[in-house]
C-alpha cells in the first residue's frame, strides 16, 4: 500500500580523521566546494544505504562489484536474469516488476537503458522516478584535510632487470579530514510512492539503514568509529502534500559552536526551531517528530 504521509529527515555525521566521500578527479582527496565546505555527495550516501540494505537482508539491483551477491557481472546481466523482465517491452509493467523485485528501485528509482538482445531486438528506455531524494551532505564548518605520504616495503610488479629498484607504485599519499560535522538531508514522496510501491515497511527499513549507515562500511581511509551518526530528525507529517515545505522543515535544526576545543558531536549546541505541531519522540540519536 502507497504512502499516505509525506516524510523529511535531517540527519548529522560526525567525521573524525577519516575520509568521507573521496574524489577520484582530485588525488581521492575528501570532497570540498570552492568555499571549503566538506561534501559527501548523494551517489555516495545511496551507495551506502544500499549496503546496508542488502545487509537487512533487502533485494537491491544496484549492487557494488565488491558487495554483489549473485554471479552477475552488469546491470543488464542482472535485469535479465528476471525471466518476466527479460521478455517484457511494457514499460509500465517493467516498472511494475522491477519495483515489486528491488528495494532500491523502489525507493531512489533507476535508469533501465538496455540495447537490443536476442529476446528484446528493439533494447530499453524505461525511467523511474523514485520516492526518495538525498541531498549532498555538507559540513557545518569549512574542513582541514591533512595528507601523509606512504610507502609500501614491497613493488608491485617485479623489475627483472634490477630488482632492488622500487616501483612508481610504492609511494603514495592519503587524504582525511581532521573533523568536521556534516548535515544530510531528505524527503519522501507519497505520490512518487504510488508509482513504485514504496511502503510503510520501506520507510522503516530506510530509516534504520540511515541509521546504521557505517556499520560494514569501515575501510583503510575510514577505520571503525571513525564516521558515525549522531543524530537523526525523522518527520512525519499528516497528509501527502505536507504540512510545511521541505526547505523549511529541513532548516528548522542548526548547529552553533559552544566549545571550540571539541572535536566532536559536543562540540555545538542544538537549535531547534520545530512547528509545535509536531510531537517529539526521541530515541536515542533518533528524534521522531510525528504531526499531532
Amino acid at each position: 500500500m502507497a504512502l499516505d504521509h509525506k516524510y523529511d529527515f535531517i540527519m548529522y555525521v560526525t567525521v573524525k580523521k577519516a575520509n568521507p566521500n573521496g574524489d577520484p578527479l582530485n588525488g581521492n582527496r575528501p570532497r570540498i566546494d570552492y568555499d571549503g565546505f566538506g561534501e559527501i555527495s548523494d551517489v555516495c550516501l545511496k551507495r551506502k544505504i544500499r549496503n546496508r540494505m542488502m545487509d537487512l537482508g533487502e533485494s537491491v539491483f544496484v549492487q557494488s562489484n565488491e558487495r554483489k551477491i549473485d554471479n552477475c557481472k552488469s546491470l543488464q546481466e542482472r535485469f535479465e536474469k528476471i525471466p518476466s523482465l527479460k521478455t517484457e517491452s511494457d514499460p509500465d509493467r517493467i516498472v511494475e516488476i522491477a519495483s515489486s523485485i528491488w528495494t532500491d528501485v523502489r525507493s531512489f528509482g533507476q535508469v533501465f537503458a538496455f540495447g537490443k538482445n536476442a529476446n528484446n531486438k528493439k533494447g530499453i528506455s524505461v525511467g523511474i522516478r523514485g520516492p526518495v531524494s538525498i541531498h549532498t551532505g555538507i559540513s557545518e564548518e569549512v574542513v582541514e584535510i591533512s595528507s601523509m605520504q606512504i610507502t609500501k616495503s614491497v613493488n608491485s610488479v617485479s623489475n627483472k632487470k634490477n630488482p632492488t629498484i622500487r616501483s612508481s607504485d610504492t609511494m603514495g599519499n592519503k587524504h582525511r579530514v581532521e573533523f568536521g560535522t556534516y548535515k544530510i538531508v531528505g524527503s519522501i514522496n507519497p505520490q512518487l510512492s504510488e508509482i513504485t510501491g514504496f511502503n510503510e515497511n520501506d520507510v522503516e527499513i530506510l530509516k534504520k539503514s540511515l541509521l546504521t549507515i557505517f556499520e560494514n562500511d569501515a575501510s583503510s581511509s575510514r577505520p571503525e568509529g571513525s564516521m558515525e551518526v549522531s543524530r537523526l530528525y525523522w518527520f512525519k507529517h499528516k497528509s501527502k502534500i505536507g504540512d510545511y515545505p521541505a526547505s523549511k522543515v529541513h532548516k528548522c535544526v542548526k548547529l552553533e559552536i559552544q566549545d571550540p576545543n571539541l572535536k566532536d558531536f559536543n562540540r555545538y549546541r542544538i537549535v531547534e526551531n520545530i512547528p509545535n505541531t509536531f510531537e517529539r519522540n526521541e530515541k536515542g540519536d533518533l528524534v521522531e517528530l510525528n504531526y499531532k
